[in-house]
Order: C-alpha cells, then sequence, then structure tokens
C-alpha cells in the first residue's frame, strides 16, 4: 500500500527552492536589470529556508530534523550497506538536507550585504563597512561554485538511485507518496495545513521586514 511520506509543505519547498536557485542563476549570468530578479529570487530563497527550519520543528513526522538527524557514524554504516533504507530521508539524504540548508541559507544572508560592483547592492549592505560588503561579496561568489557542486551530487544521487538502484526518487518528491505499511505514514491533518500556512506568511513577513529595514531607517 502506499503511505504518506513527504508532505504537501516539504515537497512544496523542494520544487519552490528547485526553481528560484534556476532562476536566480540565470538572473545573475544575464546581468543588468535582470539583477532585481536575482535579489528577488534571493528574497525567495530566504523565505523558503526559514520556513524549512521552522518546519523541521513542528511538521509532520518525515519532515521533522528530529527523524533525520545528523550521525557520521550511520552515514558510514550505511555506506558499507550495514543500514537499511528508510521510509524518509536515509543518513546520506540527511547530510545533504542540512547541506542545501546551510548552503542556501548563507547565500541568501550573504546576498543581503553583497553587491556587483556596478549598481545593485544589497538592502543591507548599508549596514556594515565597505570592506565587510567586499568580503561578503567575494564569499557570495565563492559559495556560488559550492552550491554548484552540492546540486550536481544531489542530481547524481537521484539519477544513481534510479539507474543504479532501481529507485524513484523524484515521484514520490511529487505525489507524496511511498509504498509502506499500516502507521509508517506520516501523521498528517488539517491542523498542520493550516500551520504550514501560518509558518509560510509568517517567514514571508520575516523576510519583507528584513528586506525593508533599510529603507525605514533611512526614512526615519
Amino acid at each position: 500500500m502506499k503511505v504518506l511520506v513527504w508532505d504537501w509543505p516539504t515537497r512544496l519547498f523542494h520544487w519552490l527552492l528547485a526553481i528560484c536557485a534556476v532562476g536566480s542563476i540565470v538572473s545573475v549570468k544575464i546581468g543588468g536589470n535582470a539583477m532585481n530578479w536575482h535579489f528577488r529570487f534571493g528574497y525567495c530563497v530566504l523565505g523558503l529556508v526559514i520556513f524549512r527550519i521552522l518546519w523541521g520543528f513542528v511538521g509532520s513526522r518525515y519532515a521533522r530534523f528530529a527523524s533525520f538527524p545528523p550521525s557520521p557514524m550511520r552515514a558510514l554504516a550505511y555506506l558499507r550497506g550495514k543500514v537499511s533504507e528508510t521510509l524518509g530521508h536515509n543518513p546520506i539524504g540527511a547530510f545533504s538536507v542540512y547541506a542545501l540548508l546551510l548552503l542556501f541559507g548563507g547565500q541568501a544572508v550573504g546576498g543581503l550585504f553583497a553587491n556587483d560592483d556596478i549598481a545593485f547592492e544589497g538592502p543591507l549592505a548599508r549596514f556594515v563597512s565597505s570592506e565587510t560588503v567586499s568580503l561578503i561579496t567575494r564569499l557570495h561568489k565563492l559559495n556560488e561554485w559550492v552550491l554548484y557542486g552540492l546540486v550536481a551530487l544531489h542530481l547524481g544521487a537521484i539519477l544513481y538511485y534510479r539507474f543504479a538502484q532501481k529507485t524513484d526518487l523524484v515521484g514520490p518528491m511529487i505525489s507524496g507518496t511511498k509504498p509502506g505499511s499500516v502507521g509508517d505514514g506520516a501523521d498528517w491533518g488539517a491542523g498542520r495545513s493550516v500551520l504550514a500556512l501560518v509558518l509560510a506568511a509568517a517567514s514571508a513577513g520575516a523576510v519583507w521586514w528584513i528586506v525593508n529595514l533599510g529603507k525605514s531607517v533611512q526614512t526615519f
């Protein structure tokens, strides 16, 4: 039978993050006025990461961080075939999630202080020195390549599981379900949907406040 593993907020986060990552890369490569969209995509990434962190504590069973704590020992045991597959994130997948949140979150936060050395700068750049802006901008550009590598590993893992392990990772991230037994599914109800919407609104509001902080300070 099919059971719910990935709730809709987790799935929506996953696909929106992918869209924003692609949009951010395309817009920064185009440059010029497209940089406005680069910043917008970055703000969306920040909001998504904030939401996912919150959802990691109050979401459904397999979305909670408690269900996939980072464990180097379990990861090594998994690579040696001593840990069986689970419905949720396996030990390697767990590290991937934490790395994505850390690096994408750091990239989005760094973008708030970075500039393009021409006409665009992050909304919080005015609060730090020019030397700090230059340093953060360099780190922002360097981390871009780290993210490329992480995304390549992520896609490579998907292909490996699909063709070598005969396991589809993409389908369940669309449907939310996997084959399982009664009692293995995620705990879900209408209340969690409401909670997800509240947290999404709060995350968006937090990003809006951060982005407009410079304007309000300047006004007063």
